[in-house]
């Protein structure tokens, strides 16, 4: 799974990649995105691709509360049948770009009790990217609330994910494939076929600092993008 990432760009930088006008730079200048805070997105709800802020963590549309499971993940193998993704997947104006440079994912310790240790993965070097994602408005106790979820993979044909996890992100790193994620004409077959493991020379990781596994207060800042000098890299 996917449960932390990071989004470090700022909004001109975001705005000349993916040559969308963001608006606002919250959700930018990020280094530990945790579930339920608001991320930013591009959708086109009405064939016009726009940049928004999106609580991560889906809130089905019949929803009537916020306690039911957090779904910040949606796995690719079911997306198309889970009562929650079925509907979203095949209509183009409920698929997101969620965007980032990053993403952090944990191997797990050699002994019990040990910490686990965090990784952050980057593609080409640190550019921005997209997840591809699927949204949905739902209404909540009188309030409107608009959440979204990223979509994963197995990560076994990208050996540099697989070595620390057998799950990875659903990463959409080139326009072609991001303008398709948002093209009416994709119906949910032909969007299904952009989700497949990036390739494994387009993505690198590096030990990251412990820190960020923090729940309770969610630490920032760029010193956790790199372990302490004792910790060894990948």
């Amino acid at each position: 799974m996917c449960g932390r990432y990071t989004n470090t760009t700022g909004p001109e930088e975001l705005n000349d990649r993916f040559r969308v006008p963001i608006p606002t730079a919250e959700g930018t200048r990020r280094y530990n995105i945790a579930p339920t805070e608001d991320v930013l997105a591009i959708i086109s709800p009405k064939g016009e691709p726009h940049a928004r802020l999106l609580r991560w963590g889906l809130v089905p549309s019949w929803a009537s509360d916020l306690k039911g499971p957090l779904m910040i993940n949606a796995r690719v193998e079911t997306v198309a049948s889970k009562p929650a993704y079925r509907k979203l997947l095949p209509r183009a104006e409920r698929r997101a770009l969620q965007l980032a440079d990053g993403y952090y994912e944990w191997l797990k310790p050699e002994r019990r009790g040990e910490r686990r240790q965090p990784f952050h993965f980057t593609v080409d070097g640190g550019v921005p990217f997209a997840f591809a994602s699927l949204w949905t408005p739902a209404k909540v106790d009188g309030e409107w609330i608009a959440s979204v979820t990223l979509i994963t993979c197995d990560s076994a044909p990208n050996r540099v994910a697989a070595h620390i996890h057998d799950r990875m992100p659903v990463i959409l790193a080139d326009r072609d494939a991001q303008l398709a994620w948002l093209d009416p004409s994709v119906g949910a077959e032909e969007a299904l076929a952009l989700c497949g493991a990036l390739p494994e020379d387009r993505l690198s990781a590096k030990a990251a600092n412990p820190e960020v596994n923090g729940v309770i207060d969610v630490t920032e800042g760029p010193g956790l993008l790199s372990a302490p000098a004792t910790q060894l890299q990948l």
